[in-house]
Formats: structure tokens, sequence, C-alpha cells
């Protein structure tokens, strides 16, 4: 086994796992848990903890805003006093009216189902990032957090490494390609390595451990 196999071995052991189930988002290729991953994303791309992001989409969710018609149909402040549980307070306002405006275009364009949205884009990945881009708040760093999620159940789009996953790579001293990253992945869901990547990328602790576990 090669260093470089090592490396990948060691960070998929120890941060193996995607935001979406960080999230508890059982990802499938249906409405509900796209939306869900929809909604994460956006609240990802923020200049915000992860953590905290990741806690106000749970937040979300236990508040009952699960999917665009609910989201759309709940009223400013409640989706506001949502986001502040999570502690999404920096943003709260102005997310809460971009999740509203994002759910109704989503119910109305694409009848509350981002599988029409994906035959829009008919297989091409540059039009599947154009058309997320249109949802409210979503935007390039949205839809990179989204695509690299959802190549699991989108394959179309996987490998999908975009620039903060391959900083990751470089921080690890591994390739920058992407298709020799899946190489040394193996089997690997690339969701899972896009993941383990970015948390190097974002945490240099993470990548630091990483190194000195793999020898």
């Amino acid at each position: 086994m090669s260093r470089q196999e090592r490396v990948v071995r060691e960070l998929l052991g120890a941060h193996g796992r995607t935001y979406a189930d960080e999230a508890g988002i059982r990802l499938k290729d249906t409405p509900q848990p796209l939306y869900r991953l929809l909604v994460l994303s956006h609240l990802l791309s923020a200049r915000i903890r992860g953590s905290i992001a990741l806690a106000t989409a749970r937040a979300l969710h236990e508040a009952g805003l699960r999917d665009p018609r609910r989201m759309a149909e709940a009223d400013w402040q409640e989706r506001v006093d949502a986001l502040g549980r999570g502690g999404y307070r920096r943003y709260d306002e102005r997310t809460a009216t971009q999740l509203g405006e994002a759910a109704e275009l989503l119910t109305e364009r694409w009848g509350g189902d981002l599988r029409r949205l994906r035959r829009e884009a008919d297989g091409k990945v540059s039009e599947l990032r154009h058309l997320l881009q249109e949802f409210p708040g979503m935007g390039p760093a949205g839809t990179d957090i989204f695509l690299r999620e959802a190549q699991g159940v989108w394959p179309e789009a996987a490998p999908y490494l975009d620039s903060k996953a391959l900083q990751g790579a470089e921080r690890l001293k591994l390739p920058k390609d992407p298709e020799r990253l899946a190489e040394l992945a193996g089997k690997t869901d690339p969701a899972v390595l896009a993941a383990a990547l970015v948390r190097a990328a974002v945490d240099k602790d993470v990548a630091e451990d990483t190194l000195r576990r793999a020898g």
C-alpha cells in the first residue's frame, strides 16, 4: 500500500461521514431528503461554523419545515424562530426570506421535486450548477456543497471534488486530480471522500493528525 493510499484510508476511517448524514439526512433520490440537502447546502454556504449550520438544519426539520410546501406555507417569523433555535442568528432574517422564496420556486417550477430539476439538466453537471443557483441564497459555494453530497445518488456528477475538497487534498499531500483521488479511495462513496477532504481543508488539525497516523 502506497503512502497516499494510507493517507486516504486514515482520513476516511476517522472523517468518512457526509455532512448530510451528520445532519440526520438519510440521503436517497427522493424528494424530501433531496430538499433537506438543498436547505443544508444553503446553510453551510454562509460564513458561519459548520456545527451551527448542521444544528440549524436539524432544528428546521424538528419544526416540521422538512419539505418545500411546509417551508413555503410557514410564516416568516416561524422560519426565523427555527433558525434561531439552531443558533443561526447572524443571518436569520435574510435566510428566512430566502428559504421561503426558494421553496416557492421549487414548488412552482419543479413541483417540489428536485429530481425534475435533475431531469431538466439532462445529465449535464454545468446545467445542474446553473439551475441550482436559481434558488435564492444558493450561490457557487452552496451549489458545490449540494453536488458534493448528492453525487452518491446523482452519479452523473461524480467524482465531484470542488476547489474546497481539492484544498484538503493538497493539505494532505495528495493528488489534486479528482479521478486519481477517486482511485485512491477505491469503492468508497465519492460523497464520503469529498466530505472527508473538505474537513481536512477547513481544519488543519484533521490534516496533521491524518498525516501523522499514516506514517
